[in-house]
């Protein structure tokens, strides 16, 4: 079974899955630990697990659409987004409203939107997407809006789970496994 080291996957769950095209993910908290590095003249560090950058990877060669948004901007995580080929949205505000308005563009509803996120910043926009993803480590007050909860935590492959998830349920697992990634 392609996501049988994923927990609790329903048919409902995979249902949401099948139908996501846009896969948006917090940085802190979700693809970082929360933890935040800064040296003695005020520059960030972060640290980012291998195997989520790899499931980002395959979800965008896969055809789904992958995005960072934070409401944090730095350069660490631009060169991030950039080493991964993806998209990032920085110093985001008001997340629902960016994810809302990237729809728009794209022709998509948000029914056939992931978003991945930790804490109170997240919840509207987690509350309105088709597939609310929490890491295991999630904030108490935002665990409730999640359709499915990893058994990682952010910053340590939380966001691949996530990304097996939509691989597993859209049939795209199976081959990936076969053909390993390169």
């Amino acid at each position: 079974m392609p996501h049988s080291h994923l927990r609790e996957v329903t048919d409902a769950l995979l249902q949401r899955a099948t139908r996501v095209r846009l896969a948006c993910f917090d940085v802190d908290g979700t693809l970082t630990d929360g933890g935040l590095f800064l040296d003695a003249e005020g520059r960030e560090g972060k640290t980012f697990h291998v195997q989520d950058g790899l499931g980002l990877v395959l979800l965008r060669r896969s055809g789904i659409e992958v995005l960072l948004v934070t409401a944090r901007s730095g350069q660490v995580v631009e060169h991030r987004a950039r080493e991964l080929g993806i998209g990032v949205h920085q110093g985001v505000k008001d997340k629902l409203a960016l994810v809302t308005a990237l729809c728009a563009e794209r022709g998509l509803a948000l029914d056939q939107v992931m978003f991945m996120g930790d804490d109170l910043a997240d919840l509207t926009t987690l509350r309105q997407v088709g597939l609310a993803v929490v890491p295991g480590n999630v904030h108490a007050w935002v665990a409730p809006a999640a359709h499915w909860r990893t058994r990682a935590g952010g910053g340590h492959g939380a966001a691949r789970e996530a990304c097996d998830l939509l691989l597993a349920a859209q049939g795209l697992a199976g081959k990936l496994r076969q053909e390993g990634a390169a």
